[in-house]
């Protein structure tokens, strides 16, 4: 890979990811499939295993930039409904609704919250089938915090998961490896069927990621 930036070929942790990239099989796989970002496969090897994805479901997607998860669900769903929703702008994806906001706030709440059609009364049934989450903080390498601020993430996106879905339903969302993990896991297990705490293979073997897949909502 020629580095064509002089200032990124002298940083040295900007030439490792470069040569990190250059050597990745899942980088040249996205790029021979048309994939915006090697994360597709994080998505793909889940739904492999699990089966959690379907024609005609109405798909929420967040933390989606620069768009892989959702190109998938819609190349290989296409009677699917998605919506995606992120801080950075993604350039626009065919039977993707896309909300470029802060999912924490409540103008990005509201967005789904219409895009959905969910109830006004938390205690009717959601309509949508999946939620998926692939968001993360922006890290400051420091474990212990990186965590915490990941888990704040994740409960943002179960609370959202437990009133959007609908019964049966499907929550696949990343976390990471760390001390409060578990007690995040035992609270996702008292709403569904079946929970795996997975790595995916796609995901690197020295990233802290990993990723809860919880199945079959109770409602």
């Amino acid at each position: 890979m020629k580095i064509l930036n002089k200032k990124i070929a002298q940083h040295k942790s900007s030439v490792a990811w470069l040569q990190r990239q250059a050597a990745d099989p899942y980088v040249a796989r996205a790029h021979r499939d048309g994939y915006r970002a090697r994360a597709a496969y994080k998505l793909i090897e889940m739904d492999e295993r699990f089966h959690f994805l379907k024609n005609g479901q109405v798909v929420v997607d967040l933390g989606a930039a620069p768009g892989s998860w959702s190109q998938y669900v819609a190349r290989t769903y296409p009677h699917s409904k998605i919506f995606a929703m992120d801080l950075l702008e993604i350039k626009p994806i065919p039977n993707v609704t896309f909300y470029q906001g802060d999912f924490t706030t409540d103008d990005a709440l509201r967005w789904l919250e219409t895009q959905l059609n969910l109830p006004a009364d938390a205690t009717d049934r959601g309509t949508a089938d999946v939620v998926l989450s692939d968001m993360a903080p922006n890290t400051v390498g420091h474990k212990k915090t990186d965590h915490l601020r990941q888990m704040v993430l994740l409960e943002y996106a179960l609370d959202f998961a437990l009133r959007a879905l609908k019964p049966g339903g499907a929550f696949v969302v990343k976390s990471f490896t760390g001390g409060t993990t578990g007690d995040l896991v035992r609270e996702i297990k008292l709403h569904f069927d079946t929970v795996h705490h997975i790595k995916p293979p796609a995901s690197r073997k020295d990233s802290v990621e990993m990723f809860i897949v919880a199945l079959g909502f109770r409602g």
